[in-house]
């Protein structure tokens, strides 16, 4: 009996608790799409892919060649020959691995060109997001974006058009 009063309480204390709590609701992706700048960082980055992958898918078709002729002419190649060929593939084929985690992989050249290109412009909506909160006096602001936990977001609290303003978009 002592527990279900003891629960009890707690229950009450804590509905309490977050009903004082003030929150909003943005769209971080719906800001960020309306945004010119982001738009064209968006525009650039994809340029950079673009020509990193033909170089990529060049470099492939090269070794996709030499796999080609060196299985039409294995049966007519000396053993050294045969072994050298092989080689020349592998290093060829390890060169395609290197490029593209250079170019792709964790922290290559995409990634730290989308850190030059995008981080601005998203700091720049964070910082109007901090100012919302500050100049409204919001205890939270909720991404409702890419998978957030938001179940459900009553309209009239979603603040990105407030944020858009903010930043002089509309």
């Amino acid at each position: 009996m002592k527990y279900i009063f003891t629960l009890g309480i707690a229950l009450f204390c804590s509905v309490g608790f977050l009903s004082a709590q003030r929150y909003a609701v943005i769209d971080s992706k719906f800001i960020l799409e309306k945004l010119p700048d982001y738009k064209e960082a968006q525009a650039r980055l994809d340029q950079f892919s673009v020509l990193w992958q033909q170089e990529i898918d060049q470099k492939q078709t090269a070794v996709d060649k030499m796999v080609k002729d060196f299985e039409a002419e294995q049966v007519m190649l000396t053993e050294a020959l045969r072994k050298k060929r092989e080689d020349e593939i592998y290093n060829k084929e390890k060169e395609l691995r290197d490029l593209q985690r250079k170019r792709f992989g964790f922290e290559g050249d995409l990634f730290r060109k989308r850190m030059e290109l995008i981080k601005p412009v998203q700091d720049r909506v964070y910082n109007a997001i901090q100012k919302l909160a500050v100049e409204k006096q919001y205890d939270f602001i909720l991404d409702k974006s890419e998978g957030i936990t938001v179940i459900f977001a009553d309209p009239k609290l979603d603040k990105s058009e407030d944020v858009l303003r903010s930043l002089g978009v509309k």
